[in-house]
């Protein structure tokens, strides 16, 4: 029996879209980038902690000799379109359509992990989804799942960059693949095209600069980023949308998407309680950040959609003051909606009293801009 064959095999079955192969070996060359960039500050804090985990697999298995680096191909068009109604609507990114791509990656490797228990003996493994320790772009750029581009996303020729990944470190010995020989060649569209100059162009990125980043980060959004960000409440996709790569992919659908939580109505979902929240967008994995980070989203992309029939709720938010950083982007909000507000809208957001510093700045910001101007009239 060929195993690796049959693993392969396996791996298609399962709906696998793409299986390679690379000895456990240290990812030597990643250190000195990997803590140069938490040096400089450029990482976004959500990686694993210890450097000397992500590069060295035996440190996760100590039995390491194979990692299996797999691809779950994901389309980056809806089926169909959300339905108009009278709502604005926001826009989740595609990597957050549908069910979780933790669970779907992880439900994956379970499977193939249990399939190859069945065709040897001694089977020791670990799985990795995202959060592990390896980088999981390293290992499938080494497993000949494609190449690294210089938006730091792992591109093959038959999925392009929509693609979720994950790994098999284990004792099996088996062949390695070798890298593809395609690239971005001198293409830097990606990075002509990211509007915060987040690409370094060497296939790293500054992370907090990243929209992706933003949209998730927590408390005030700085000010630099809210136009940038559009209506999309969480994620960024500019870098692959523009990508020569992408143009023509039609993946298949690798969960069941409702294209009316991909593209929330903006007003509604800022009424949503916790429990509500849960219910609705528990299962995506945008849902990981909470109710408020997207909320606060969401009050953004209303002032960039101006959709001046928020401002009644914009003005409930600063008058109710429940969160701290909704209020903080509420004013902020009301002075791009409202753009000349009146004495009420005003004296209300005068009337806040507060220590939270983030509160504190778009109020002073805003009474700079527009009390004199209601004086003067």
């Amino acid at each position: 029996m060929d195993l690796k064959k049959e693993i392969i095999r396996l791996s298609q079955e399962i709906g696998i879209s793409k299986i390679g192969f690379t000895k456990a070996d240290d990812f030597t060359y990643l250190e000195k980038s990997l803590r140069l960039a938490v040096e400089e500050g450029r990482h976004s804090g959500f990686e694993h902690k210890n450097i000397e985990e992500r590069i060295k697999p035996r440190l996760s298995l100590a039995s390491a000799k194979t990692i299996i680096s797999i691809a779950v191909a994901y389309p980056h068009k809806l089926p169909v379109k959300p339905p108009k109604t009278d709502y604005r609507r926001g826009k989740f990114t595609p990597n957050s359509w549908g069910l979780d791509y933790h669970h779907i990656l992880q439900e994956k490797l379970d499977r193939l992990a249990r399939g190859i228990e069945q065709l040897t003996v001694d089977f020791d493994y670990k799985g990795m989804v995202d959060t592990g320790a390896l980088v999981d772009t390293a290992v499938a750029r080494r497993a000949g799942i494609g190449f690294i581009g210089k938006n730091g996303l792992v591109i093959s020729k038959e999925f392009g960059s929509y693609m979720f990944l994950g790994e098999l470190i284990t004792n099996l010995d088996l062949a390695a693949d070798q890298p593809v020989d395609y690239g971005c060649g001198d293409c830097n569209r990606c990075i002509d095209a990211c509007p915060t100059d987040a690409l370094r162009g060497d296939s790293t990125m500054d992370a907090k600069r990243c929209l992706s980043f933003v949209t998730q980060n927590k408390g005030s959004m700085p000010l630099e980023f809210r136009k940038k960000i559009k209506t999309v409440i969480y994620g960024c996709d500019i870098c692959q949308i523009c990508c020569p790569y992408n143009k023509g992919i039609n993946n298949p659908m690798a969960t069941e998407i409702d294209p009316d939580l991909c593209h929330p109505e903006l007003l509604p979902f800022l009424d949503l309680s916790n429990g509500q929240f849960r219910k609705q967008y528990g299962h995506i994995a945008a849902s990981w950040r909470g109710k408020n980070i997207l909320q606060r989203n969401a009050v953004i992309a209303l002032a960039n959609a101006n959709d001046r029939s928020a401002i009644p709720k914009i003005l409930e938010i600063i008058d109710k003051r429940q969160n701290d950083i909704h209020v903080a982007t509420a004013i902020w909000a009301l002075g791009e909606l409202a753009k000349s507000p009146n004495q009420e809208m005003i004296d209300l957001v005068a009337a806040i009293e507060t220590t939270n510093d983030a509160i504190l700045r778009e109020k002073s910001a805003f009474l700079e801009k527009y009390q004199q101007v209601c004086y003067n009239d």
